[in-house]
Parts: C-alpha cells; structure tokens; sequence
C-alpha cells in the first residue's frame, strides 16, 4: 500500500511499494497542480529515498506527476530536492523500468524528470514545460499559452516526450500496467514469456498481401508488423512523434520483443531526425531490459535537405547506428522493399551485427534506386536510354540475391513465412550472451 508522507508547504507525497496490475513497483504520487504538489525538501527526499529503494528491491518505479515545480516557498533547498530526484532516477536507469504518469501541469526543472524516464504516460489535462508563456515572451515576443506551449498534442507530437495518451488517471495507470507486461521487474531478469494461443508458424497472408507491387506505392507497415506478432500483442509507443519509424513493443510465440520499422506512409520511409532518435532510444530502451529487437526495413534513406543538415542529421543519425551497434540482445533484421543507402545501414544492416537478417524476394537493396544512379551515372544519355538502363541496374544490383551472394543477407523467405522465420530465431537465439569491452560508459552522440 502506498504510504503517505507529509510534505512541506507545498503539499505532500506519497510512496511506497506496491502492487499495480498485477506488478510489485516503486510507486509515487505527487499531485495538487500549480499551488499544490509542489517539491520541496521532504517531497525530493522521500522520492528520491524510494527510487533508491525501488532499484535494492529490483522493482519497477511507477510515479504520477501533477505539480506547480520546485516549491517556491522553500527556496534553493527546493532545487536541490529535485536535483535529487534526478539523480536517483539517473541511477535508476536501465537497472529498472521507469515509468512515469503526467495526470496535470509538471513545470519548471522538474518537468525534466520526463525526459529521464523510460515511457511517459500523459492524460489530457497534462501541461510539460521547463520554461512558462510569460518568460517566452518577454524573452521573445512571442505570445503563446500553456497548451500550445506544452499541452498534450505537443507532448505527444512535436517533442515526443509522451509515449502514450491516456483519458484520465486510471487510464494512465492501465497502460503503465500494460508495458510493465512487456518488461523484466530489473536487468537482472528476463521478460516473461507467456503461452500464445498463435501458432508460431502462422502463415502471414495479410502481411504478405499488404506491401505493394510499386516501389514507390505507400502502405501502413502497422498492418504488416501487427499480422506477423501474436494476435493483440502489440503496443505502439510515441505514435505521434518520428512518424516515418513505428516503434512498439510486441510479442512473438510468447516472447517480448521490441520492433522497430520504417513507416512508408510517412516520407516513404525516409528517415529524417525525429525519426532517428526516436528509434535509437528505443533500440537501447529495449537492449537495456533484455527485449530482442525485431527490425522491418522498408526506406530510401535519409531525408535531404539545408535544415535538416544544419540540424544535425549526421549526429542523429549516427545515434540510431550506435544504438544497433551496441544492442547486446538478439537482433533479427526483415528487409521488406527498400533498403538504400547509409539508412540500410542502420536500420540494423548485418554489417552493424544483426544475428539473422532475411529479405522478401522483392527487396532493394543498393547504395540508390536505379533511376537515381542512371542519372549520376548517365546523365547525358537520352532519356529513353536512361530508362533501358535503369532497368538493367535494378536487375544487377538492387535484386536481394546479390546481398546474399556476398553473406549482407543470411536468406531469402516466403513474406507469408516471416513470422514463423522470426519465432524460430526467437528460439534460437534465446540464450545469447554477449558482452561488450569493459569501459567506464560509451559517448553516445546525442
């Protein structure tokens, strides 16, 4: 049962071991909004002292976030209350699952325990932001409210800081129960696997029939990735932000997994920087608590452009290939249609160290398309002659059978057989162990 604690002026907290859903977890819950639920030196300190036992315990932390920030009342010990949490939560880390629940305003510093969290749960009335509408303007001039400047649709969409839109509380609660069902309590265990009344060899005829004859022509890879995992078992994570990825936890013959796909319905797949980040937190999310990662690789690259460029997209798209690379679980990669350029390549190419990568019959693979590298290559050729061309260099270069000549794919599969493909590899690859070099941590590009 949660116990509750008197807090400071500013309200109080409660915490204490618990039983959600079904799951032992470290619960909190600091509410009252913007005059209530503020942290102060008690609140910082009994959060801070259950994260810490939660991570002895090796449960799960669960808490819910309804507060005005830092007690102002309390003055600079309130900053270093919260400053506390953050580094609780940050020892916390990939040793157990943190998910945490916004239900109304989370403001000020605080509202960067967000971005420590594993997956955040947002309800409608949920305001998150580090910075108010009357600092943006007298900093800017520019007149924005709360809701534009943190509301639920920018949470979910425009910074991606949400996982998953709740109705109310209660709602909330059940989807944190929903993704602790995917998860180990800690990393010292292993997701559960549960019996599947889903054949694992089900043929995929959905899947199969979904991906259209065009190259060019879009389709909702939810649809595909949804007939090829257990019936029911799937649960899209930041649906709304990186749109062109999916990324989502699923099962597979019982077994948890995480997959990550390109989304064709949006920028036909190309990946751009949202999109990369997006899918590298997850790749390490998931390699953190033990999810084998399940890649479908359907994209023409990386998306060009001066912004984008100016933005970054080398650093961020470096995150998403060393998340990959580093990526310890088992790893089987699917390539649907296109796989082009360095966007193959971390999508989990074999080259970054994926244990079993297939390919669809019908799969590109190559540096370009055909019609893109007849113009660097024959540019001055007419047009007519272009097109034989391009022709030619698809049937030489971007045909599957090529990569698996050279070992860049380990076979070529039925699209109907993907999912029996896939839970044999599950089977398989069910006790690797790998370790990486010992170092003091790695530099991720952020």
């Amino acid at each position: 049962m949660l116990v509750e604690v008197a807090g400071g002026r500013g309200g109080a907290v409660e915490a204490g071991i618990d039983e959600l859903h079904g799951h032992l977890v470290g619960r909190f819950r600091l509410a009252g909004g913007s005059t209530h639920g503020a942290i102060g030196p008690v609140e910082g300190q009994t959060i801070a002292r259950l994260v810490r036992q939660s991570i002895d315990a090796g449960v799960p932390v669960v808490g819910v976030l309804d507060t005005g920030g830092a007690d102002v009342n309390e003055g600079v010990a309130s900053l270093h209350a919260w400053g506390g949490v953050a580094r609780a939560l940050s020892q916390a880390s990939g040793v157990v699952p943190i998910v945490l629940v916004v239900t109304g305003p989370c403001l000020s510093g605080p509202a960067l325990l967000l971005g420590m969290a594993d997956v955040v749960v947002v309800t409608g009335d949920a305001v998150a932001y580090v910075t108010g509408p009357a600092t943006v303007e007298a900093m800017t001039g520019l007149v924005v409210s709360r809701e534009q400047l943190g509301g639920v649709g920018v949470l979910a969409g425009r910074s991606g800081v949400a996982a998953l839109v709740a109705a109310d509380e209660d709602d909330a609660i059940a989807h944190v129960g929903d993704v602790l069902g995917f998860l180990p309590a800690n990393v010292s265990e292993l997701p559960a696997v549960w019996p599947s009344t889903d054949p694992p060899d089900r043929r995929c005829e959905r899947a199969a029939s979904i991906v259209p004859a065009s190259p060019n022509a879009p389709y909702d890879v939810r649809h595909l990735v949804a007939d090829v995992v257990d019936a029911g078992d799937l649960l899209e994570l930041r649906a709304g932000y990186g749109s062109a990825i999916v990324t989502a936890l699923a099962r597979i013959d019982g077994r948890p997994v995480g997959v990550v796909a390109n989304q064709p319905l949006h920028l036909a797949g190309t990946l751009d920087i949202d999109a990369s980040r997006k899918a590298a937190r997850f790749v390490r999310f998931c390699d953190s608590f033990g999810l084998p990662l399940i890649t479908f690789v359907d994209t023409p690259g990386f998306l060009p452009g001066v912004e984008h460029e100016w933005r970054g997209m080398i650093r961020h798209g470096a995150e998403l290939a060393f998340a990959y690379a580093l990526a310890t679980v088992p790893r089987l990669c699917v390539v649907v249609r296109k796989a082009y350029g360095g966007a193959y390549i971390v999508m989990d190419a074999k080259a970054m160290g994926n244990d079993l990568c297939v390919a669809w019959p019908s799969a590109e693979l190559a540096v370009m398309g055909a019609a893109g590298a007849v113009q660097i290559l024959h540019r001055k050729e007419s047009a007519e002659r272009q097109a034989e061309l391009a022709a030619d260099y698809a049937a030489r270069y971007c045909t599957p059978r090529v990569a698996l000549e050279r070992g860049y794919v380990d076979r070529l599969v039925d699209p109907a057989d993907t999912r029996a493909v896939l839970a044999r590899g599950l089977r398989a690859l069910a006790n690797k162990r790998e370790r990486l070099p010992k170092r003091k941590h790695d530099n991720t590009p952020l």
